[in-house]
This record gives C-alpha cells, sequence and structure tokens, in this order.
C-alpha cells in the first residue's frame, strides 16, 4: 500500500529542501522521523510535518481498506521538491533604483509505503 503527502508553497528555497528529503529516500518510517527530528537545518521542519502526513494518510488508507496498518514495516518510497511559485519583492535604494529580492519556494513530496513481503 502506497500513500503520499504534498506540501506546496512552502517557504523554503528547493536547494535547501533536497538536503533533507536526500536523508531519509528508502530508510524506514521510524527512522526518517528520528533523522528529521534531531537534523539542525531549519528545512527539516516542513520535511518532516509532511512525512507524518504521509503516515497519518497511510493509516486511514489502511483503516478504509479494512487492512492491518502496521508502522514499522513503512518505508520512505519516494521523496521530491519541485520549484514553487518564487516571491518578487522590491526594496527602495539611493537614487531611485529598486532592489529586486526573490524569495523561493517549494513543493515537498512525500511517498510512503510497505515492505511487499509484509502482511
Amino acid at each position: 500500500m502506497e500513500a503520499k503527502a504534498i506540501a506546496r508553497h512552502v517557504r523554503v528555497t528547493p536547494r535547501k529542501a533536497r538536503r533533507m528529503v536526500d536523508l531519509i529516500r528508502g530508510k524506514k518510517v521510524d527512522e526518517a522521523v528520528t533523522i528529521l527530528k534531531f537534523a539542525p537545518q531549519d528545512a527539516s521542519t516542513p520535511v518532516l510535518k509532511c512525512l507524518q502526513s504521509a503516515i497519518a494518510n497511510a493509516r486511514v488508507k489502511a483503516e478504509k481498506a479494512g487492512e492491518p496498518f502496521r508502522e514499522a514495516d513503512m518505508y520512505v518510497s519516494q521523496t521530491y521538491v519541485d520549484e514553487g511559485v518564487t516571491l518578487k519583492r522590491f526594496r527602495a535604494r539611493a537614487q531611485g533604483r529598486a532592489g529586486r529580492i526573490n524569495k523561493r519556494t517549494s513543493h515537498i513530496t512525500v511517498v510512503v509505503a510497505s515492505k511487499e513481503g509484509a502482511r
């Protein structure tokens, strides 16, 4: 069984978020949660929330299907970060110039799945 969670318009640059999702890709769910909880990077918080949402989605999906849910059998099968919208801001500068500031956002996707042999 697979479950997916997407966090859109997260105010973290995609490059920084990719560092976090690369750490957890392929790991067991409980190990991935522990890694993200203790990672010092600020991008770990939205990735952790997205992972916890994917776990909750898997739990609900299993209950609807009438299957037993075991979090110990779940692992992170896919994670990726896409670039979201870029927020454009301007800051006034001397002599009538305007400094342009681009604030980047990310779309974080986490897919968790259960092991094939575990039933």
